[in-house]
């Protein structure tokens, strides 16, 4: 099937059933994207890491313009249905996707690009310090972030992933 013909659309799975869906599509010859977020929980006295899908309840589909089988994904188990616009499946621009997919991992989780300076007020999204502010010291080459965090009065310097921080709202 030609690249050119091929649309992506955006799907919405029933509650907890984006690998039943997902399954469902492949088996079917779609082609399905879906990428994830990496959490944080605290759970008997320590922390561990989960995934869940970036966008809760939806996923990327891709499927052919020439054929209009996109009836079929609407009758797939798991799926609840299309997105449309006008009685048709909405469609993304390939960018939007060819984004989102350079910039997750190879297990699916999702890594926004995060070009931090030196004095951006951040907020760290996940560990122990989850919900603290701090501001950008310096950034190494393996895009570490030393932050300054405080800490019962005092600044605090802390190396930190950028993947951990996000840009804090003003």
């Amino acid at each position: 099937m030609s690249e050119v013909l091929k649309s992506w659309t955006i799907v919405q799975f029933k509650p907890n059933a984006h690998k039943l869906a997902e399954r469902n599509l492949n088996q079917q010859g779609f082609k399905t994207f879906l990428p994830f977020e990496k959490i944080t929980k605290y759970k008997n006295q320590k922390f561990t890491f989960a995934k869940r899908p970036l966008f809760p309840g939806y996923m990327f589909v891709i499927f052919d313009k020439r054929n209009m089988d996109w009836h079929k994904i609407n009758n797939t188990y798991g799926v609840s249905k299309v997105l449309t616009s006008n009685n048709m499946p909405y469609l993304l621009p390939d960018t939007f996707i060819n984004k989102m997919v350079s910039q997750c991992n190879q297990s699916g989780v999702f890594f926004p690009n995060k070009n931090f300076s030196k004095g951006d007020l951040v907020q760290i999204i996940s560990g122990p310090f989850d919900n603290f502010l701090a501001t950008v010291e310096s950034i190494d080459k393996n895009q570490r972030v030393w932050i300054l965090i405080e800490l019962m009065g005092q600044s605090t310097r802390a190396l930190v992933k950028a993947e951990k921080l996000n840009f804090a709202a003003n």
